[in-house]
Protein backbone atom coordinates (compact mmCIF):
# COMPACT_ATOMS: atom_id res chain seq x y z
CA UNK A 1 0.00 0.00 0.00
CA UNK A 2 1.47 3.63 -0.72
CA UNK A 3 0.71 6.38 1.44
CA UNK A 4 -0.56 9.70 0.29
CA UNK A 5 -2.24 12.71 1.18
CA UNK A 6 -4.87 14.05 -0.89
CA UNK A 7 -4.72 17.49 -2.06
CA UNK A 8 -7.02 19.80 0.51
CA UNK A 9 -4.91 17.49 3.13
CA UNK A 10 -1.76 18.67 1.91
CA UNK A 11 -3.02 22.00 2.17
CA UNK A 12 -3.81 21.88 6.01
CA UNK A 13 -0.97 20.10 6.64
CA UNK A 14 1.35 22.83 4.45
CA UNK A 15 -0.41 25.34 6.24
CA UNK A 16 -0.38 23.94 9.67
CA UNK A 17 3.80 23.46 9.53
CA UNK A 18 4.71 26.93 8.43
CA UNK A 19 2.67 28.04 11.56
CA UNK A 20 5.00 25.63 13.82
CA UNK A 21 7.94 26.92 12.42
CA UNK A 22 7.15 30.29 13.42
CA UNK A 23 5.88 29.66 16.82
CA UNK A 24 8.00 26.22 17.67
CA UNK A 25 11.68 26.87 16.17
CA UNK A 26 13.30 24.28 18.39
CA UNK A 27 10.05 21.93 18.08
CA UNK A 28 9.74 18.82 15.50
CA UNK A 29 7.41 20.67 12.86
CA UNK A 30 6.08 17.45 11.37
CA UNK A 31 4.78 16.56 14.88
CA UNK A 32 3.58 19.67 16.02
CA UNK A 33 1.85 20.28 12.24
CA UNK A 34 0.28 16.65 12.53
CA UNK A 35 -1.08 16.96 16.23
CA UNK A 36 -2.83 20.63 14.62
CA UNK A 37 -4.67 19.35 11.92
CA UNK A 38 -5.51 16.61 14.49
CA UNK A 39 -7.20 18.97 16.26
CA UNK A 40 -8.49 21.06 13.16
CA UNK A 41 -10.38 17.58 11.59
CA UNK A 42 -11.36 16.50 14.96
CA UNK A 43 -14.76 17.92 14.18
CA UNK A 44 -14.92 16.43 10.79
CA UNK A 45 -17.52 13.85 10.23
CA UNK A 46 -18.42 12.91 6.42
CA UNK A 47 -21.86 11.09 5.64
CA UNK A 48 -25.68 11.83 5.68
CA UNK A 49 -27.13 13.14 8.44
CA UNK A 50 -29.92 11.46 9.84
CA UNK A 51 -33.19 12.72 8.86
CA UNK A 52 -36.79 10.66 10.02
CA UNK A 53 -38.23 9.59 6.77
CA UNK A 54 -42.12 11.21 6.55
CA UNK A 55 -44.53 7.75 7.28
CA UNK A 56 -47.81 6.59 5.47
CA UNK A 57 -49.63 8.04 8.48
CA UNK A 58 -53.85 9.31 8.03
CA UNK A 59 -54.94 12.62 7.68
CA UNK A 60 -57.68 11.80 9.69
CA UNK A 61 -58.75 12.66 12.76
CA UNK A 62 -60.22 8.99 13.59
CA UNK A 63 -59.76 5.66 12.61
CA UNK A 64 -62.38 4.63 10.15
CA UNK A 65 -63.37 1.66 12.88
CA UNK A 66 -63.72 4.02 15.28
CA UNK A 67 -66.19 4.15 18.00
CA UNK A 68 -67.26 7.46 17.47
CA UNK A 69 -68.44 6.53 13.82
CA UNK A 70 -70.61 3.65 15.41
CA UNK A 71 -71.72 4.92 18.92
CA UNK A 72 -75.51 3.68 17.90
CA UNK A 73 -74.67 0.60 17.06
CA UNK A 74 -76.61 -2.41 19.12
CA UNK A 75 -73.97 -3.95 21.61
CA UNK A 76 -70.98 -1.87 21.13
CA UNK A 77 -69.27 0.44 23.85
CA UNK A 78 -67.54 3.44 23.75
CA UNK A 79 -64.98 4.41 25.46
CA UNK A 80 -65.36 7.90 26.92
CA UNK A 81 -63.68 10.99 25.48
CA UNK A 82 -61.41 11.19 28.60
CA UNK A 83 -59.80 7.94 28.05
CA UNK A 84 -57.42 8.75 25.27
CA UNK A 85 -54.85 5.99 25.42
CA UNK A 86 -53.75 2.61 27.90
CA UNK A 87 -51.27 3.66 30.35
CA UNK A 88 -48.43 0.84 32.20
CA UNK A 89 -50.37 -2.33 33.02
CA UNK A 90 -52.69 -2.13 30.16
CA UNK A 91 -54.41 -5.68 31.24
CA UNK A 92 -55.78 -3.69 34.35
CA UNK A 93 -58.58 -2.59 32.38
CA UNK A 94 -60.27 -6.39 31.78
CA UNK A 95 -60.44 -6.21 36.32
CA UNK A 96 -59.42 -9.27 36.28
CA UNK A 97 -57.22 -10.05 39.38
CA UNK A 98 -56.31 -13.77 38.38
CA UNK A 99 -54.84 -12.38 34.97
CA UNK A 100 -53.18 -9.23 36.86
CA UNK A 101 -51.00 -11.64 39.22
CA UNK A 102 -50.64 -13.84 36.04
CA UNK A 103 -49.18 -10.80 34.20
CA UNK A 104 -47.02 -9.63 37.37
CA UNK A 105 -45.06 -13.42 37.13
CA UNK A 106 -44.67 -13.22 33.24
CA UNK A 107 -42.91 -9.83 33.63
CA UNK A 108 -40.12 -11.53 35.80
CA UNK A 109 -40.23 -14.70 34.85
CA UNK A 110 -40.63 -14.70 31.61
CA UNK A 111 -37.54 -16.74 29.39
CA UNK A 112 -38.36 -15.07 26.12
CA UNK A 113 -38.21 -11.86 27.60
CA UNK A 114 -35.32 -12.45 29.23
CA UNK A 115 -33.36 -13.31 26.28
CA UNK A 116 -34.22 -10.07 24.51
CA UNK A 117 -33.19 -8.19 27.55
CA UNK A 118 -29.99 -9.53 27.88
CA UNK A 119 -29.61 -9.06 23.56
CA UNK A 120 -30.44 -4.74 24.64
CA UNK A 121 -27.26 -5.22 27.33
CA UNK A 122 -25.22 -6.89 24.86
CA UNK A 123 -26.25 -4.05 22.46
CA UNK A 124 -25.30 -1.33 24.80
CA UNK A 125 -21.98 -3.16 25.14
CA UNK A 126 -21.06 -2.45 21.98
CA UNK A 127 -21.44 0.87 22.28
CA UNK A 128 -18.70 1.22 24.69
CA UNK A 129 -16.74 -1.11 22.50
CA UNK A 130 -17.39 1.28 20.12
CA UNK A 131 -16.73 4.29 22.10
CA UNK A 132 -13.06 2.88 23.55
CA UNK A 133 -11.82 3.79 19.83
CA UNK A 134 -11.89 7.39 20.57
CA UNK A 135 -9.18 7.12 22.95
CA UNK A 136 -5.31 6.00 22.77
CA UNK A 137 -4.13 2.39 23.33
CA UNK A 138 -2.04 1.56 26.28
CA UNK A 139 0.17 -1.68 26.50
CA UNK A 140 3.05 -2.14 29.25
CA UNK A 141 4.67 -5.52 29.52
CA UNK A 142 8.70 -7.27 30.67
CA UNK A 143 10.51 -8.85 28.27
CA UNK A 144 13.46 -11.48 28.89
CA UNK A 145 15.92 -13.14 26.41
CA UNK A 146 19.02 -15.01 26.30
CA UNK A 147 21.07 -16.18 23.55
CA UNK A 148 24.37 -17.69 22.14
CA UNK A 149 25.61 -16.27 18.97
CA UNK A 150 28.68 -18.28 17.41
CA UNK A 151 32.02 -17.19 17.57
CA UNK A 152 34.78 -17.32 14.97
CA UNK A 153 36.88 -20.20 14.36
CA UNK A 154 40.37 -19.59 15.51
CA UNK A 155 43.49 -21.51 14.13
CA UNK A 156 44.46 -24.20 16.72
CA UNK A 157 46.82 -22.68 19.49
CA UNK A 158 47.46 -24.36 22.36
CA UNK A 159 44.65 -24.51 24.75
CA UNK A 160 42.63 -23.63 21.92
CA UNK A 161 40.54 -26.88 20.30
CA UNK A 162 37.31 -25.22 19.28
CA UNK A 163 35.03 -22.31 18.54
CA UNK A 164 34.39 -19.45 20.62
CA UNK A 165 30.85 -17.60 21.02
CA UNK A 166 29.36 -14.97 22.58
CA UNK A 167 26.25 -15.48 24.94
CA UNK A 168 24.43 -12.43 26.43
CA UNK A 169 20.78 -11.61 28.20
CA UNK A 170 18.26 -8.92 27.08
CA UNK A 171 15.44 -7.27 29.79
CA UNK A 172 13.14 -4.82 28.81
CA UNK A 173 10.36 -3.21 29.97
CA UNK A 174 8.41 -2.00 27.31
CA UNK A 175 5.47 0.96 27.48
CA UNK A 176 3.24 1.15 24.12
CA UNK A 177 1.35 3.75 23.25
CA UNK A 178 -0.93 4.03 19.91
CA UNK A 179 -3.77 6.03 18.72
CA UNK A 180 -5.84 7.07 15.69
CA UNK A 181 -7.58 10.38 16.03
CA UNK A 182 -11.27 10.16 14.27
CA UNK A 183 -10.59 12.41 11.75
CA UNK A 184 -13.72 12.14 9.69
CA UNK A 185 -15.86 10.34 11.73
CA UNK A 186 -15.81 6.90 11.62
CA UNK A 187 -15.82 6.24 15.06
CA UNK A 188 -18.33 8.88 15.75
CA UNK A 189 -20.70 7.18 13.14
CA UNK A 190 -19.97 3.86 14.65
CA UNK A 191 -20.73 4.86 17.96
CA UNK A 192 -24.03 6.48 16.84
CA UNK A 193 -25.02 3.43 14.88
CA UNK A 194 -24.85 1.55 18.29
CA UNK A 195 -26.80 3.71 20.11
CA UNK A 196 -29.34 3.16 17.36
CA UNK A 197 -28.82 -0.28 17.54
CA UNK A 198 -29.30 -0.70 21.26
CA UNK A 199 -32.45 1.73 21.12
CA UNK A 200 -34.00 -0.95 18.08
CA UNK A 201 -32.74 -3.69 20.63
CA UNK A 202 -34.64 -1.82 23.73
CA UNK A 203 -37.66 -1.73 21.11
CA UNK A 204 -37.61 -5.47 20.54
CA UNK A 205 -37.76 -5.97 23.78
CA UNK A 206 -40.48 -3.95 24.48
CA UNK A 207 -42.35 -5.27 21.75
CA UNK A 208 -41.63 -9.10 22.33
CA UNK A 209 -42.68 -8.17 26.32
CA UNK A 210 -46.17 -7.11 24.34
CA UNK A 211 -46.57 -10.02 22.68
CA UNK A 212 -45.62 -12.18 25.30
CA UNK A 213 -48.34 -10.27 27.63
CA UNK A 214 -51.00 -10.69 25.16
CA UNK A 215 -50.48 -14.06 24.35
CA UNK A 216 -50.97 -14.84 27.98
CA UNK A 217 -54.35 -12.62 27.91
CA UNK A 218 -55.41 -14.52 24.97
CA UNK A 219 -54.57 -17.84 26.63
CA UNK A 220 -55.97 -17.00 30.29
CA UNK A 221 -59.61 -15.87 28.41
CA UNK A 222 -59.15 -19.36 25.83
CA UNK A 223 -59.25 -21.31 29.33
CA UNK A 224 -62.01 -19.48 30.90
CA UNK A 225 -63.77 -20.03 27.91
CA UNK A 226 -63.03 -23.65 28.15
CA UNK A 227 -64.01 -23.75 31.95
CA UNK A 228 -67.29 -22.11 30.09
CA UNK A 229 -68.17 -24.67 27.94
CA UNK A 230 -67.30 -27.89 29.93
CA UNK A 231 -69.79 -26.14 32.08
CA UNK A 232 -72.33 -26.19 28.86
CA UNK A 233 -71.35 -29.67 27.81
CA UNK A 234 -71.69 -31.02 31.62
CA UNK A 235 -75.43 -29.41 31.77
CA UNK A 236 -76.04 -30.91 28.52
CA UNK A 237 -75.36 -34.20 30.14
CA UNK A 238 -77.68 -33.64 33.22
CA UNK A 239 -80.29 -33.08 30.40
CA UNK A 240 -79.47 -35.51 28.83
CA UNK A 241 -79.67 -38.23 31.00
CA UNK A 242 -83.10 -36.90 31.99
CA UNK A 243 -84.37 -37.44 28.63
CA UNK A 244 -82.75 -40.86 28.36
CA UNK A 245 -85.05 -41.33 31.58
CA UNK A 246 -88.45 -39.55 30.12
CA UNK A 247 -87.85 -42.11 26.98
CA UNK A 248 -86.85 -45.32 28.96
CA UNK A 249 -90.02 -44.42 30.30
CA UNK A 250 -91.89 -43.99 28.02
CA UNK A 251 -90.71 -47.15 26.19
CA UNK A 252 -91.26 -49.19 29.65
CA UNK A 253 -95.15 -48.11 29.47
CA UNK A 254 -95.22 -49.01 26.17
CA UNK A 255 -95.84 -45.55 24.92
CA UNK A 256 -92.50 -45.13 23.09
CA UNK A 257 -90.31 -47.42 21.05
CA UNK A 258 -86.85 -48.94 21.07
CA UNK A 259 -85.48 -46.68 18.34
CA UNK A 260 -86.23 -43.85 20.50
CA UNK A 261 -84.50 -45.15 23.41
CA UNK A 262 -81.04 -45.66 21.24
CA UNK A 263 -81.50 -42.11 19.91
CA UNK A 264 -81.04 -40.73 23.36
CA UNK A 265 -78.56 -43.19 24.48
CA UNK A 266 -76.27 -41.74 21.45
CA UNK A 267 -77.08 -38.51 22.05
CA UNK A 268 -76.35 -38.79 25.91
CA UNK A 269 -72.85 -40.65 25.02
CA UNK A 270 -71.86 -37.73 22.81
CA UNK A 271 -72.29 -35.39 25.13
CA UNK A 272 -70.40 -37.33 27.77
CA UNK A 273 -67.72 -37.46 24.92
CA UNK A 274 -67.41 -33.62 24.29
CA UNK A 275 -67.45 -32.94 27.73
CA UNK A 276 -64.26 -35.32 28.03
CA UNK A 277 -62.80 -33.50 25.15
CA UNK A 278 -62.77 -29.84 26.74
CA UNK A 279 -60.53 -31.38 28.96
CA UNK A 280 -57.79 -31.57 26.14
CA UNK A 281 -57.68 -27.82 24.95
CA UNK A 282 -58.06 -26.65 28.34
CA UNK A 283 -54.60 -28.82 29.38
CA UNK A 284 -52.70 -26.93 26.33
CA UNK A 285 -53.76 -23.62 27.34
CA UNK A 286 -52.83 -24.37 30.54
CA UNK A 287 -49.48 -26.13 29.85
CA UNK A 288 -48.92 -23.03 27.62
CA UNK A 289 -49.21 -20.38 30.27
CA UNK A 290 -46.97 -22.40 32.53
CA UNK A 291 -44.65 -21.84 29.86
CA UNK A 292 -45.08 -18.55 29.51
CA UNK A 293 -44.58 -17.86 33.52
CA UNK A 294 -41.42 -19.73 33.10
CA UNK A 295 -42.43 -22.07 35.50
CA UNK A 296 -42.19 -26.27 34.65
CA UNK A 297 -45.90 -27.40 33.39
CA UNK A 298 -45.59 -30.21 35.80
CA UNK A 299 -46.09 -28.13 38.73
CA UNK A 300 -48.71 -25.36 37.16
CA UNK A 301 -51.83 -25.73 37.40
CA UNK A 302 -55.07 -23.04 37.20
CA UNK A 303 -58.09 -23.96 39.16
CA UNK A 304 -61.48 -24.22 36.95
CA UNK A 305 -63.24 -20.84 37.06
CA UNK A 306 -66.23 -20.80 34.15
CA UNK A 307 -66.03 -17.52 33.91
CA UNK A 308 -66.77 -14.60 30.83
CA UNK A 309 -67.17 -11.12 31.52
CA UNK A 310 -67.55 -8.23 28.47
CA UNK A 311 -64.50 -6.78 27.04
CA UNK A 312 -64.64 -3.11 28.42
CA UNK A 313 -64.34 -0.25 25.93
CA UNK A 314 -60.92 0.07 24.91
CA UNK A 315 -59.50 3.93 24.67
CA UNK A 316 -58.08 4.49 21.30
CA UNK A 317 -56.70 7.80 20.69
CA UNK A 318 -55.85 9.35 17.69
CA UNK A 319 -54.56 7.55 14.51
CA UNK A 320 -51.08 10.19 14.66
CA UNK A 321 -50.54 8.51 18.21
CA UNK A 322 -50.31 5.19 16.81
CA UNK A 323 -46.54 6.46 15.66
CA UNK A 324 -45.43 6.87 18.83
CA UNK A 325 -47.48 3.68 20.74
CA UNK A 326 -45.97 0.79 19.22
CA UNK A 327 -42.38 -0.31 19.80
CA UNK A 328 -42.15 -1.91 16.51
CA UNK A 329 -42.61 1.58 14.73
CA UNK A 330 -40.03 2.52 17.11
CA UNK A 331 -37.33 -0.22 16.19
CA UNK A 332 -37.90 0.00 12.48
CA UNK A 333 -37.06 4.22 12.58
CA UNK A 334 -34.09 3.35 14.61
CA UNK A 335 -33.10 0.67 12.15
CA UNK A 336 -32.73 3.72 9.43
CA UNK A 337 -30.36 5.40 11.77
CA UNK A 338 -28.70 2.27 12.22
CA UNK A 339 -28.31 2.23 8.25
CA UNK A 340 -27.41 6.10 7.94
CA UNK A 341 -24.35 5.51 10.59
CA UNK A 342 -22.89 3.18 8.16
CA UNK A 343 -23.18 5.28 5.49
CA UNK A 344 -21.02 7.60 6.84
CA UNK A 345 -18.61 5.03 7.92
CA UNK A 346 -18.30 4.16 4.58
CA UNK A 347 -17.64 7.29 3.04
CA UNK A 348 -15.27 7.91 6.07
CA UNK A 349 -13.05 4.98 4.30
CA UNK A 350 -12.09 7.50 1.40
CA UNK A 351 -10.18 9.40 4.01
CA UNK A 352 -6.16 9.36 5.42
CA UNK A 353 -6.16 7.29 8.14
CA UNK A 354 -3.99 9.16 11.12
CA UNK A 355 -1.99 6.93 13.68
CA UNK A 356 0.07 8.09 16.05
CA UNK A 357 2.59 5.75 18.37
CA UNK A 358 5.14 6.51 20.99
CA UNK A 359 7.24 3.99 22.77
CA UNK A 360 9.55 3.76 25.21
CA UNK A 361 10.99 1.92 28.86
CA UNK A 362 14.07 0.05 29.67
CA UNK A 363 16.32 -2.46 27.93
CA UNK A 364 19.97 -3.88 29.46
CA UNK A 365 21.57 -6.90 29.66
CA UNK A 366 21.44 -6.38 33.06
CA UNK A 367 19.25 -6.78 35.57
CA UNK A 368 21.36 -4.34 38.06
CA UNK A 369 21.10 -1.39 35.22
CA UNK A 370 17.85 -1.77 34.05
CA UNK A 371 16.28 1.37 35.48
CA UNK A 372 19.47 3.18 35.01
CA UNK A 373 19.40 6.65 32.89
CA UNK A 374 21.84 5.01 30.02
CA UNK A 375 19.25 2.35 29.48
CA UNK A 376 16.15 4.33 28.83
CA UNK A 377 14.85 3.82 25.03
CA UNK A 378 11.96 5.40 23.12
CA UNK A 379 10.66 6.45 19.92
CA UNK A 380 7.75 8.79 18.25
CA UNK A 381 6.26 9.29 15.37
CA UNK A 382 3.04 9.93 13.21
CA UNK A 383 1.94 7.62 10.05
CA UNK A 384 -0.55 8.48 7.74
CA UNK A 385 -2.46 6.47 4.55
CA UNK A 386 -4.77 6.17 2.39
CA UNK A 387 -5.95 3.84 0.03
CA UNK A 388 -5.38 4.47 -3.94
CA UNK A 389 -7.16 1.93 -5.39
CA UNK A 390 -9.39 -0.71 -4.07
CA UNK A 391 -11.18 -1.42 -7.22
CA UNK A 392 -14.25 -0.18 -6.23
CA UNK A 393 -14.48 -1.32 -3.09
CA UNK A 394 -15.41 1.65 -1.39
CA UNK A 395 -18.38 2.62 -3.94
CA UNK A 396 -19.61 -1.00 -3.50
CA UNK A 397 -19.59 -1.14 -0.25
CA UNK A 398 -21.72 2.24 0.16
CA UNK A 399 -24.04 1.34 -2.68
CA UNK A 400 -24.47 -1.68 0.06
CA UNK A 401 -24.90 0.78 2.63
CA UNK A 402 -27.27 3.14 1.08
CA UNK A 403 -29.12 0.23 -0.79
CA UNK A 404 -29.68 -1.59 3.09
CA UNK A 405 -30.48 2.16 4.29
CA UNK A 406 -33.59 2.36 1.48
CA UNK A 407 -34.75 -1.07 2.65
CA UNK A 408 -35.37 0.18 5.95
CA UNK A 409 -37.12 3.47 5.14
CA UNK A 410 -39.60 0.90 3.10
CA UNK A 411 -39.63 -1.73 6.07
CA UNK A 412 -40.22 1.41 8.63
CA UNK A 413 -43.55 2.69 5.95
CA UNK A 414 -44.95 -1.03 5.41
CA UNK A 415 -44.51 -0.92 9.66
CA UNK A 416 -46.31 1.92 9.98
CA UNK A 417 -48.85 0.52 7.28
CA UNK A 418 -49.38 -3.03 8.89
CA UNK A 419 -49.77 -1.68 12.43
CA UNK A 420 -52.86 0.77 10.86
CA UNK A 421 -54.01 -1.98 9.47
CA UNK A 422 -54.56 -4.07 12.79
CA UNK A 423 -56.03 -1.61 14.51
CA UNK A 424 -58.40 -1.30 11.98
CA UNK A 425 -58.90 -5.17 11.76
CA UNK A 426 -59.42 -5.28 15.22
CA UNK A 427 -61.83 -2.12 16.07
CA UNK A 428 -63.90 -4.00 12.91
CA UNK A 429 -63.82 -7.06 14.64
CA UNK A 430 -64.74 -6.01 18.47
CA UNK A 431 -67.60 -3.88 17.47
CA UNK A 432 -69.04 -6.58 15.09
CA UNK A 433 -68.70 -9.48 17.27
CA UNK A 434 -70.01 -7.30 20.06
CA UNK A 435 -73.30 -7.08 17.65
CA UNK A 436 -73.26 -10.26 16.78
CA UNK A 437 -73.44 -11.86 20.79
CA UNK A 438 -76.23 -9.61 20.93
CA UNK A 439 -77.85 -11.28 17.74
CA UNK A 440 -76.44 -14.90 19.14
CA UNK A 441 -77.99 -14.53 22.48
CA UNK A 442 -81.35 -14.21 21.61
CA UNK A 443 -81.11 -17.00 19.29
CA UNK A 444 -80.37 -18.97 22.52
CA UNK A 445 -83.14 -17.91 24.44
CA UNK A 446 -85.11 -19.01 21.49
CA UNK A 447 -83.72 -22.22 21.30
CA UNK A 448 -83.90 -23.18 24.91
CA UNK A 449 -87.67 -21.74 25.01
CA UNK A 450 -88.18 -24.11 21.97
CA UNK A 451 -86.31 -27.16 23.64
CA UNK A 452 -88.38 -26.45 26.85
CA UNK A 453 -91.63 -26.57 24.71
CA UNK A 454 -90.64 -29.52 22.81
CA UNK A 455 -89.81 -31.36 25.66
CA UNK A 456 -93.11 -30.85 27.16
CA UNK A 457 -95.07 -31.63 23.94
CA UNK A 458 -92.91 -34.98 23.94
CA UNK A 459 -93.91 -35.90 27.79
CA UNK A 460 -97.72 -35.33 26.77
CA UNK A 461 -97.15 -37.30 23.81
CA UNK A 462 -98.46 -34.63 21.07
CA UNK A 463 -94.60 -34.97 19.32
CA UNK A 464 -92.24 -37.48 18.37
CA UNK A 465 -88.83 -37.88 20.09
CA UNK A 466 -87.24 -37.29 16.61
CA UNK A 467 -88.70 -33.16 17.18
CA UNK A 468 -87.34 -33.46 20.68
CA UNK A 469 -83.41 -34.55 19.43
CA UNK A 470 -84.01 -31.64 16.82
CA UNK A 471 -84.76 -28.51 19.07
CA UNK A 472 -82.34 -30.56 21.47
CA UNK A 473 -78.77 -30.85 19.49
CA UNK A 474 -80.02 -27.14 18.04
CA UNK A 475 -79.58 -25.64 21.78
CA UNK A 476 -76.64 -27.39 22.11
CA UNK A 477 -74.91 -25.60 18.77
CA UNK A 478 -76.29 -22.21 19.52
CA UNK A 479 -74.64 -21.97 23.36
CA UNK A 480 -71.41 -23.71 21.72
CA UNK A 481 -71.73 -20.59 19.15
CA UNK A 482 -72.79 -18.25 21.65
CA UNK A 483 -69.46 -19.21 23.51
CA UNK A 484 -67.11 -19.43 20.78
CA UNK A 485 -68.25 -15.42 19.94
CA UNK A 486 -67.53 -14.71 23.35
CA UNK A 487 -63.59 -15.82 23.79
CA UNK A 488 -63.45 -14.29 20.36
CA UNK A 489 -64.57 -10.92 20.92
CA UNK A 490 -62.09 -11.02 24.62
CA UNK A 491 -59.41 -12.21 22.14
CA UNK A 492 -59.61 -9.52 19.93
CA UNK A 493 -59.95 -6.90 22.56
CA UNK A 494 -56.81 -8.22 23.73
CA UNK A 495 -55.32 -8.13 20.00
CA UNK A 496 -56.65 -4.67 19.76
CA UNK A 497 -54.56 -3.41 22.84
CA UNK A 498 -51.58 -5.35 21.41
CA UNK A 499 -52.35 -3.09 18.11
CA UNK A 500 -52.27 0.17 19.74
CA UNK A 501 -49.52 -0.75 21.71
CA UNK A 502 -49.85 -1.83 24.68
CA UNK A 503 -49.45 0.70 27.60
CA UNK A 504 -45.88 1.48 25.71
CA UNK A 505 -44.80 4.87 24.18
CA UNK A 506 -41.84 6.48 22.26
CA UNK A 507 -40.93 8.69 25.36
CA UNK A 508 -40.06 5.44 27.09
CA UNK A 509 -37.54 4.50 24.74
CA UNK A 510 -33.89 5.24 26.06
CA UNK A 511 -32.56 8.27 25.36
CA UNK A 512 -28.89 7.93 23.70
CA UNK A 513 -27.43 9.00 27.02
CA UNK A 514 -28.87 5.85 29.06
CA UNK A 515 -28.01 3.60 26.78
CA UNK A 516 -24.22 4.65 26.65
CA UNK A 517 -24.54 4.05 30.56
CA UNK A 518 -22.97 1.14 32.55
CA UNK A 519 -25.59 -1.48 33.48
CA UNK A 520 -26.07 -2.10 37.61
CA UNK A 521 -23.90 -5.09 38.43
CA UNK A 522 -26.28 -7.27 39.06
CA UNK A 523 -26.99 -7.47 35.42
CA UNK A 524 -23.37 -8.38 34.11
CA UNK A 525 -23.41 -11.29 36.24
CA UNK A 526 -23.25 -14.71 34.84
CA UNK A 527 -26.43 -16.91 35.81
CA UNK A 528 -26.17 -20.04 37.13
Amino acid sequence: MISRVPTAMAQILKAKMSVSKMCFPRTNSAMVATALVCLSLAGCAVGPKYRKPSAPAPAAPNYKESPVNFQDAEGWKVASPQDQMLRGNWWEVFRQPELNDLEQQLNINNQTIKVYFENYLAARAVIRETRAQYYPTVSAGVGFSRARSSGTLAPPTTGNTGSTGVTSSDISTPLDISWAPDLFGRVRNGVRGARAAAQVSAADLENERLLEQATLAESFFEIRGQDELQRILNDTVKTDEQVLQLVQAQYDVGTGNEVSVEQAKQTLESARAQATNVSIARAGYEHAIATLLGKAATDFSMPVRPLLSEPPPIPTGTPSQLLERRPDIAAAERQMAVANANIGIGYAAYYPALTLSASGGFASRTITKLFDAASRTWSIGPSISETIFDAGLRRATIDQYIATYNADVANYRQTVLTAFQQVEDYLAQTRLLSQEITQQRAAEEAAQKAFDLEKSRYETGLDPYLDLLTTQNTLLSVQQTLLTIQVQDMTSAVLLVEALGGGWDESQLPNAGQVTQKPPQDQRTMQQ
